[in-house]
């Protein structure tokens, strides 16, 4: 039986070695770290790395993404560590989410002090916007007609319930789709959500289904709602570069 964590972990040497790189964290990322996944779900496997002294001081550019693989089974791509301090500085969401992923394939010290300098870089307007983006984006081109798959109703849900938490915490939000259900919904959008998700389970995930007319009718509210709240809110952003700075250089100089 192919035991694919360990073969995770063995793709993550083949990069340190042939890379010359130091992967500093690696998670799962997507359904998986959501708690969603589908019997045949690749894996999404998402890295932080960083190169020698030498390579950041060097004149020749090099790429700051490495891309392994992606196939049926893997996908694993990684970036490298001043990109991500760069978009730890956007507020770029997706990385927070891949910092407080349930499913760490591998962590250092290192990281655990990049992370705890970074939290304070999370932006309220930053993540509701990419939130209510991706949930928009779903929705016209995934929920339009008269059947729908599920798992689609999922991924409009789970970005509209991180802004919910957003909105009602100014906490970044839990990964897990089931950790954002903890939180209050109308009763019969929670009921509703309850149902899908056990015909979900039931059925193949590119099967089409009826329409739910609670989680349809949330779903539109919460994405005009939250549309027009993105674009009010104050810009949050933290723009101080000395905290990156300093920690991009003594990671660096080890």
């Amino acid at each position: 039986m192919r035991d694919v964590n360990r073969e995770i972990e063995g793709k993550l040497k083949e990069i340190e070695k042939e890379e010359h790189v130091k992967v500093l964290y690696a998670v799962e990322s997507g359904s998986r770290a959501w708690g969603v996944e589908s019997p045949d779900s690749d894996y999404d496997v998402r890295f932080v790395y960083v190169r020698s002294k030498e390579d950041y001081l060097s004149i020749q550019e090099r790429r700051d993404v490495i891309e392994w693989q992606l196939d049926e089974v893997l996908d694993i791509n990684g970036w490298d560590l001043k990109k991500t301090l760069v978009q730890f500085r956007k507020g770029n969401a997706t990385l927070f989410e891949w910092a407080n992923s349930p499913i760490v394939y591998k962590t250092t010290g290192e990281w655990k002090e990049i992370y705890e300098s970074c939290k304070a870089y999370f932006s309220r307007k930053a993540a509701l916007y990419h939130y209510y983006g991706t949930a928009n984006g779903t929705y016209k081109q995934y929920l339009q007609g008269d059947m729908v798959r599920y798992k689609k109703y999922i991924y409009a849900l789970r970005p509209l319930l991180a802004c919910r938490y957003i909105e009602n915490t100014h906490m970044i939000p839990p990964v897990r789709f089931d950790d954002l259900l903890e939180q209050e919904l109308p009763g019969e959008v929670a009921d509703e959500i309850g149902k899908m998700l056990v015909r979900k389970a039931a059925s193949d995930e590119k099967d089409l289904n009826p329409k739910m007319p609670a989680i349809q009718r949330f779903i539109e509210n919460e994405i005009v709602r939250y549309g027009k709240i993105s674009k009010e809110m104050a810009d949050d952003r933290n723009v101080d570069w000395e905290v990156l700075d300093r920690v991009f250089l003594k990671v660096v100089q080890g």
